[in-house]
């Protein structure tokens, strides 16, 4: 099978449709944009050649440290500022924000895959500087100074770093594996989207005007509603609106007050349908009480992308796909969403699960554009990542420290052989995502 084939098996395997040119689906075209995108929306090319050997990871890594839970897509943007407990709860902290691909694996899936992710950033960004690629985050030219290739490479390294640093202190002390990521100086990164997301929070300055839950409901009425003149919100026909009432509000905490199909929303998962669930207090009264109210996403799910090929590393990974989600959510964040559950429904598992208020995401141009140290910020913002994933990682088995003692113990040695096969990968996945662009006729 050449690549080409590869390629179109690993997108009909996961989107069930092959790119063709005149006739693709929206989510190939976002892949065919960028390298980055593109790698967002193929993790499960990723593991394909993770089993195939093209992407070959050290046997030893895997035979030596013990399975966790992993995030299964791990990359730059996968990380931000969220709030514990989803909408119920108003610490913010930074941390994984993406379980959808997430199972009981290697560790050093996640590692590779951040990593790669890195270098694709710091290209897209300089694409964006010399106008090979566009932003939706930065317009206009006078941008700020872009992070450079030996930068990225500086961050793999400070990452990989990091990583094995912190599991040592895990090991050393395991109750780290309760502390959060919430205090960033003023010089650090993300100490602004920090703020951000403070102020969106339920109780925060903006959260009337700037929080997800604001930004996506029309609250002049008697009750709020969604504000279906946002393009990412679609009606549905009152059949539908009553069944999914029925069979969903056992899982959320209140009332529902509102249900909207939602469009577009991810990369990975683009062409999976899903549905919001606005829920309130049944005697609502006004604006005041919209910090009572929260957005709920009803998810389809399918298998998480590494297993197609290691779904028999674990009996756990047999769970069916919503299930071993909220399973690993639960067990990798420090107070999980306080919605958060799985329902069978239309011969499909679906999540369910409560939108954060305050979430902030992180682009690529957030953390590769920098005024003054574009090359630092992106070092800061990869060791921030590495603390997270490493905390994550060890709250898979809180039992024991096995899992940080064996990655302190053996990491190490694999370092700058780890930093060679994500630099041959990136490239693999440039090669990629022209291909792509050949097949969906974005050729120039």
């Amino acid at each position: 099978m050449n690549r080409e084939e590869q390629l179109l098996f690993a997108l009909q395997k996961a989107d069930g449709i092959c790119p063709e040119k005149g006739n693709a689906i929206e989510k190939h075209l976002k892949m065919a944009a960028n390298p980055f995108r593109f790698f967002r929306g193929s993790a499960g090319l990723f593991y394909d050649d993770i089993a195939s050997g093209l992407l070959s990871i050290p046997n030893e890594i895997q035979t030596s440290i013990p399975l966790t839970m992993v995030q299964g897509d791990c990359h730059l943007s996968n990380f931000g500022l969220l709030t514990e407990e989803g909408s119920h709860g108003d610490t913010v902290i930074f941390a994984p924000n993406d379980f959808d691909d997430a199972c009981l694996g290697h560790s050093s899936w996640d590692l590779v895959r951040f990593c790669i992710s890195i270098l694709l950033a710091q290209q897209y960004c300089d694409g964006i500087k010399t106008g090979q690629f566009s932003s939706e985050e930065l317009t206009g030219t006078n941008l700020p100074a872009c992070a450079s290739v030996e930068g990225a490479i500086l961050a793999i390294q400070a990452f990989l770093a990091t990583y094995v640093q912190h599991c040592k202190a895990l090991a050393e002390d395991g109750s780290l594996r309760n502390a959060v990521l919430n205090d960033f100086d003023k010089q650090h990164v993300l100490r602004r989207f920090y703020k951000k997301a403070q102020k969106r929070a339920s109780g925060g300055k903006q959260f009337y005007s700037k929080s997800a839950i604001a930004k996506a409901v029309d609250c002049s009425g008697f009750v709020p509603v969604f504000n279906l003149e946002n393009t990412k919100f679609a009606a549905i026909d009152e059949s539908l609106y009553r069944e999914l009432s029925e069979v969903f509000s056992p899982y959320v905490d209140d009332c529902i007050l509102d249900i909207v199909k939602r469009l577009g929303a991810g990369t990975g998962s683009i062409n999976m349908d899903r549905y919001y669930l606005l829920v309130g207090p049944k005697d609502y009264v006004d604006q005041e009480d919209l910090k009572l109210c929260h957005i709920v996403e009803v998810k389809e799910q399918r298998i998480a992308a590494p297993l197609t090929h290691f779904e028999t590393l674990s009996p756990v990974n047999r769970l069916n796909p919503a299930h071993l989600t909220v399973c690993c959510q639960r067990r990798m964040q420090r107070r999980p969403d306080l919605v958060l559950d799985e329902v069978e429904w239309r011969a499909a598992h679906w999540l369910v699960r409560s939108r954060h208020h305050a979430k902030v995401g992180i682009a690529p141009e957030d953390v590769c554009f920098h005024a003054d140290t574009p090359d630092e910020a992106l070092l800061q913002y990869t060791q921030t990542c590495a603390q997270a994933l490493a905390k994550a990682h060890s709250r898979g088995d809180r039992r024991s420290i096995r899992f940080e003692e064996a990655v302190a113990e053996h990491l190490p040695e694999y370092l700058d052989e780890l930093l060679e096969v994500c630099l041959s990968y990136a490239v693999q996945v440039q090669e990629d995502t022209q291909l792509l662009r050949e097949l969906t006729g974005l050729h120039d």
